[in-house]
């Protein structure tokens, strides 16, 4: 079976229909199931001194993705050869890639900012970041979602749909759930530095190529690629992420933006280099271009699976 013909199953199903608001209100989502067993394993195991709590914590990545990898197993195993089993495998990855969802959520941060309700943009940016919306201007709110948009794009769709060509079902159910495991647990802070840093380091090493990838798409259909790559090799090093550098100076340049830089968290300052910082800050118009060279970039990656599909067959 073809699994790159599964992927592109999936995210056509994902770009014409997302996931259902009433399907998720009905049985929720596969990422919400896998970040309910997180909680509840981190409830019972998070405790003790720092050895106990990096024991317990690789503990809850191994039974955590022991069950995904069981469950993605089987199911891969039931599927029917052919084209049923490529549509069935499709329809069962397609949860696991947001192509759509991220497109929505940063065009609600585009709405608001192209029309000055700062109100509404800091409200849309803070669903997609983690830091203060309140001290965000409208430069700063572009860049937490252009920021957003290049990082997510990676680990929300390039990463999933790679792992997926790479393993099938198991691939992308077993990235899904490293990438919720980093997303709950994976904090450098008092409740979560050593439970969570096996969860951190694992993600790092999922997402090293598809970071890589990604940068490497919107550079490609940025129409100045070979600015856009000379800034990503210039740069990507210098962010505080040793993958998340890679899109987004990809996406800084291509816009010819600047990115990253000094935020807030809460009560903390994060003193980070910027990316393609002799650039301009980007406004609300560079959020809409932003967005698409994501389609565009994403139009590039059902091509590629496209290609594979036609090099391998179903």
């Amino acid at each position: 079976m073809s699994f790159a013909a599964m992927m592109l199953v999936a995210c056509v199903l994902d770009v014409a229909i997302g996931w259902p608001e009433d399907l998720f209100r009905r049985i929720g989502h596969p990422v919400t199931w896998i970040g309910a067993f997180i909680s509840w394993l981190e409830a019972r195991w998070n405790e003790g001194p720092p050895r106990g709590r990096l024991s317990r914590g690789a503990l809850t990545v191994v039974a955590v993705l022991g069950c995904v990898l069981l469950l993605a197993g089987i199911a891969q195993f039931l599927l029917p050869y052919g084209l049923p089993g490529v549509i069935l495998g499709g329809v069962l990855a397609w949860p696991l890639v947001a192509l759509r969802s991220m497109h929505d959520h940063v065009a609600a941060v585009a709405r608001p900012l192209a029309v000055g309700d700062m109100a509404g943009a800091r409200h849309a940016v803070s669903m997609i970041v983690g830091r203060d919306p309140a001290q965000l201007d409208a430069a700063g709110v572009s860049r937490a979602a252009l920021e957003s948009l290049a990082e997510n794009t990676s680990d929300g769709i390039v990463a999933p749909v790679f792992w997926g060509v790479v393993a099938g079902l198991p691939g992308i159910a077993a990235y899904k759930a490293i990438n919720t495991l980093d997303s709950m647990i994976g904090h450098r802070n008092a409740r979560y530095e050593y439970f969570g840093k096996i969860a951190a380091r694992l993600d790092d090493l999922a997402n090293l190529v598809p970071a890589r990838i990604t940068g490497l798409l919107f550079a490609l259909v940025s129409g100045r690629a070979g600015k856009a790559l000379r800034a990503v090799s210039r740069d990507a090093r210098h962010h505080r992420s040793p993958n998340a550098g890679w899109p987004e100076a990809a996406m800084a340049r291509a816009l010819n933006v600047r990115l990253s830089g000094p935020r807030v968290y809460g009560d903390r300052i994060s003193q980070e280099p910027w990316l393609n910082g002799e650039a301009p800050d980007p406004q609300a118009r560079d959020v809409v271009r932003g967005l698409a060279l994501f389609r565009r970039a994403m139009f590039a990656l059902l091509m590629l699976l496209a290609i594979c599909v036609g090099i391998w067959g179903m």
